[in-house]
């Protein structure tokens, strides 16, 4: 969810548009004129503004030139009714991106530009907290660990494509993360995206971006994820599950180092350092021909497999206390602790889906415990599930019920919210509701 003001001086359109955004979530407000936007832009801070071009008073580009003078980060999308070639020149050197035409009668459109102005305010905003910390934390000293940690440092000084292998949780992001941040990219914005959550047709868009028109539903221009990410590092999440031809698409990409919009022929630099990431084995699905030879070849510059946490049980009990803390402060409760009555329990568990179920099961532990620690009792009441009132029957917990605790925590925090669920999951939507379905969740 977003905050974003609407600046319009025509009421029936002001109330619209406020109602379009509101209906994707996002926190409203309006401004009947360029004057009245600037004095509530003044009084509180905003993700993004939708600004009419002509408004009495104080237009929509003297609005412009003050917003990118006060608060150059804001994202601004423009509503054009009457302005020509020369405003938008203007527009798009003071930082406009975003374009709609009046009158606006898609809200889909309406809120997909919005969406995206919003998606680049995040990124930055992502990117300035990081500059200046510590790469991520990946091991706390475990053996196991040491080239991979190694590895990383020696690589992230260049900017040599990397594909960090293992299974899923076993923290690749924050290994792609601390790449970026002991890199000389380190000030440009890291961008993820997930091959596995969006369909090819959306993937392509999300990556490359779009011209207007070029397919049904198109009615501006947009740009992908790989423009905005321009000067950073791009990390492929789950690259393993590329269909044919977005294989052969970002093959081509990672030649050619361009690429286009859908529907358009002006050729974009790729100005990107690659980090991809797979929990597949790339070797088989290469034999069996799932997988392009020439394309793993362009991705595996530099591999690095990272173990699995029962590999590296060093490491355990000091992220169970840091996803504690996190889970504590996540839930607006005072910083919690373990019991040393835990770290055995801790240190034998199989832990299959890794760090992701290790977290999972110190914010259950989080949410059952009274008081600021957690014990031996409670921990083992958190790993066998909360459905009932006693730890569940002896025997570990399948992939499939790990996953569905998951998506009930996640929900329940959100109220049942599916894109929000699905963000705090880095996942798809769709892809969060078919994985509802196929677990019978309700």
């Amino acid at each position: 969810m977003a905050s974003i003001l609407v600046v319009e001086d025509e009421e029936g359109v002001r109330e619209f548009l406020v109602e379009c955004l509101q209906d994707d979530e996002h926190d409203v407000e309006s401004a009947v004129d360029g004057q009245d936007g600037l004095d509530k832009l003044r009084r509180r801070a905003f993700d993004v503004v939708l600004t009419d071009l002509r408004m009495p008073r104080v237009d929509g580009m003297e609005l412009l030139r003050t917003v990118r003078a006060e608060q150059p980060e804001l994202e601004v999308v423009m509503l054009t009714a009457h302005g020509g070639v020369e405003s938008a020149v203007e527009a798009t050197k003071l930082g406009v991106l975003e374009y709609l035409e009046k009158p606006v009668d898609s809200p889909a459109a309406l809120r997909l530009v919005v969406r995206r102005a919003a998606e680049r305010r995040t990124l930055r905003t992502r990117a300035e907290a990081n500059r200046g910390d510590p790469p991520p934390s990946l091991s706390h000293g475990a053996p196991a660990m040491k080239p991979v940690v190694h590895a990383l440092d020696k690589v992230a000084r260049t900017d040599a494509t990397v594909l960090l292998l293992g299974e899923s949780g076993t923290g690749k992001e924050v290994a792609a993360r601390r790449l970026h941040a002991a890199s000389a990219r380190v000030e440009g914005p890291f961008c993820a995206i997930n091959c596995a959550a969006l369909s090819e047709s959306l993937l392509e868009s999300e990556l490359f971006g779009h011209e207007k028109g070029a397919f049904t539903g198109a009615a501006s221009r947009r740009r992908g994820r790989l423009e905005l990410a321009a000067g950073g590092t791009f990390f492929l999440d789950e690259v393993g599950e590329l269909a044919p031809s977005m294989q052969a698409k970002l093959l081509r990409v990672l030649q050619e180092r361009t690429y286009e919009r859908v529907g358009g022929i002006q050729s974009l630099a790729a100005d990107v350092r690659w980090v991809a990431a797979t929990n597949r084995d790339l070797h088989a699905m290469v034999a069996d021909g799932s997988f392009r030879e020439d394309l793993y070849h362009r991705l595996s510059v530099f591999p690095i497999q990272l173990p699995a946490l029962r590999q590296r049980p060093e490491d355990i009990v000091p992220l169970a206390e840091g996803l504690l803390r996190r889970a504590a402060r996540g839930l607006g409760r005072p910083p919690m602790v373990l019991h040393a009555s835990t770290h055995a329990a801790l240190r034998g568990a199989p832990w299959r889906g890794n760090v992701r179920e290790l977290a999972n099961t110190l914010e259950r532990a989080a949410i059952l415990a009274d008081g600021d620690t957690v014990d031996a009792e409670l921990l083992e009441l958190a790993m066998g599930g909360v459905s009932s009132a006693k730890p569940a029957a002896s025997g570990p917990r399948t992939l499939a019920e790990i996953e569905a605790e998951a998506i009930r925590v996640a929900l329940a925090r959100h109220g049942g919210n599916r894109r929000l669920a699905a963000e705090e999951l880095a996942i798809g939507e769709r892809t969060l509701y078919d994985k509802i379905k196929r677990l019978g969740l309700r």
